[in-house]
């Protein structure tokens, strides 16, 4: 699936150090101009490795440039500057900047700490002066405002490894439209609460992201399309730890192009605030052929989300089909899954108990062909109809809401605590068991719109809990014995 990421061309035999070139590692001695320089000056002698060595370098935005590798040695810290005109706005602004460049590299067990709370103080400074305008109907700096760790466009060949990336003011990392691209274990802690996306690849194809541990306050690793002539595409993302105050893994919601034949695999998730894993299509965009497997999620508010929406209404929906979820082992939490962290996730707009997990595609395209195999959840249950009640004699009246944000609390209170499904043409279930802490009021499986369904060994237990699946306007149903159907109008 991902070819050649280690077939580099590159030059690294030649060092150089930052120090060389008049860096200072005092945490104090602005030192962009001398690791610029270094960089400048192993391109010029056709590539080779710039060393950051032990100590605290303060730098604006640098510039990487092809066949060199920046190395940060062990100790090592290269500290993001707090004031938002060091930083050069190229795509975005960035502390670490590269636009069509190939075969070069971060590596190393040193630090890039973004300084993202004191940066943020400095841009909230910037809007008071009237230097920056927040958006209308928005809160903060928009994105495109805040300096963000590492920001790649259209480059080639590139690896990062080993670093630890802290702190942003903004998305921490993002690569946009690159191919080749090697992330493998890195370390990323940023929790600064705006929009903190751990790692986020855009329209980038043949990717492999392995062995990461992140901890951030926005979306975990989070695949984007922001253009609708291409598609993020052949990519794995394996072997790695997050924990997130939205969702761990997301696809979405930018979704123009798309997705394609992507893996995700052997994925550790803990006190994420919204679902484990959310697949959204939402701006017209294809996502297909994606397999995601081997999730153990605890203290999560959601084990999966798969959404075909229509935000986009300048173009038709997209499509989402050859979907397969296999092997999750998911335990959803009574209270807060973020409990302890300082920047908790936002409050729901409307009140509902514990929401199950959810495949809900668009009145004009249903979502196609999608696999749920080996899935346990574990949800604590205690739905009551105080807190919110959906009678399911009227699941007709589940809101469309085609157009709005995706999210798995989108439809308010949802009709079933373990699996809801609607506007689906093709589910396999093979082996779907859900346990329940309390007695909720609410079945445990509930399909609406649903042609093709084929299901075995599905089984529920715990207080109250009945296998028990209700139907509304489904066709070509098949079910185990031992599940009850129930068909309301």
């Amino acid at each position: 699936m991902i070819q050649n990421l280690l077939a580099f061309s590159l030059l690294w035999t030649q060092a150089t150090d930052v120090r060389q070139f008049g860096a200072v590692g005092d945490g104090v001695t602005l030192c962009t101009h001398s690791i610029q320089q270094a960089i400048d000056n192993a391109a010029a002698q056709g590539g080779g490795v710039v060393e950051i060595p032990p100590g605290k370098f303060l730098s604006g935005t640098i510039h990487m440039k092809s066949h060199v590798r920046l190395n940060l040695q062990k100790g090592a810290t290269l500290l993001g500057s707090a004031k938002r005109h060091d930083y050069d706005h190229s795509v975005w602004y960035a502390l670490i900047e590269a636009t069509k460049a190939e075969d070069f590299a971060i590596t190393g067990e040193g630090t890039i700490d973004g300084q993202g709370a004191e940066l943020a103080r400095d841009v909230l400074h910037m809007v008071e002066t009237g230097e920056i305008k927040i958006p209308p109907k928005g809160w903060r700096p928009s994105e495109v405002e805040r300096p963000q760790i590492i920001e790649f466009t259209d480059c080639r060949r590139v690896r990062v490894e080993d670093v630890s990336i802290l702190n942003s003011c903004c998305w921490v990392q993002t690569y946009r439209n690159c191919v080749g691209l090697l992330i493998q274990g890195i370390k990323v802690d940023s929790k600064t609460y705006w929009n903190n996306d751990g790692i986020d690849l855009l329209d980038c194809r043949d990717v492999m992201v392995e062995n990461c541990d992140v901890d951030c306050g926005d979306d975990g690793i989070c695949l984007k399309s922001d253009r609708p002539d291409a598609f993020c595409e052949n990519i794995a993302v394996k072997n790695c730890r997050i924990r997130s105050s939205a969702s761990a893994i997301k696809f979405g919601t930018s979704s123009h192009g798309g997705f394609r034949n992507i893996l995700v695999d052997h994925i550790d998730i803990h006190d994420t605030f919204r679902s484990a894993v959310a697949l959204e299509s939402v701006d017209g965009g294809t996502l297909e052929d994606v397999t995601v497997s081997n999730i153990r999620a605890r203290h999560t508010g959601n084990a999966f989300f798969v959404r075909l929406g229509h935000r986009n209404t300048k173009v038709a929906p997209g499509i989402v089909r050859r979907v397969h979820l296999k092997n999750f082992d998911v335990e959803v939490p009574a209270g807060r899954p973020d409990f302890g962290y300082p920047f908790k996730g936002p409050q729901f707009l409307e009140p509902h108990n514990l929401e199950p997990s959810s495949i809900v595609g668009h009145t004009e395209r249903p979502i196609e062909d999608v696999t749920l195999e080996n899935i346990t959840i574990r949800t604590a249950g205690g739905g009551l109809p105080s807190v919110a009640y959906f009678a399911t004699d009227h699941l007709a009246y589940v809101p469309e809401r085609a157009t709005d944000y995706p999210e798995f609390t989108m439809f308010g209170e949802l009709p079933a605590w373990a699996l809801y499904v609607r506007h689906v043409k093709g589910l396999r279930i093979e082996n779907f068991h859900a346990l329940l802490g309390q007695r909720d009021y609410r079945p445990a499986f509930v399909a609406s719109d649903v042609t093709d369904m084929r299901g075995r060994r599905i089984s529920v237990d715990g207080p109250g809990a009945k296998n028990q699946f209700l139907l509304h306007k489904c066709t070509r149903v098949s079910l185990p014995k031992n599940v009850v159907t129930r068909r309301v109008n």
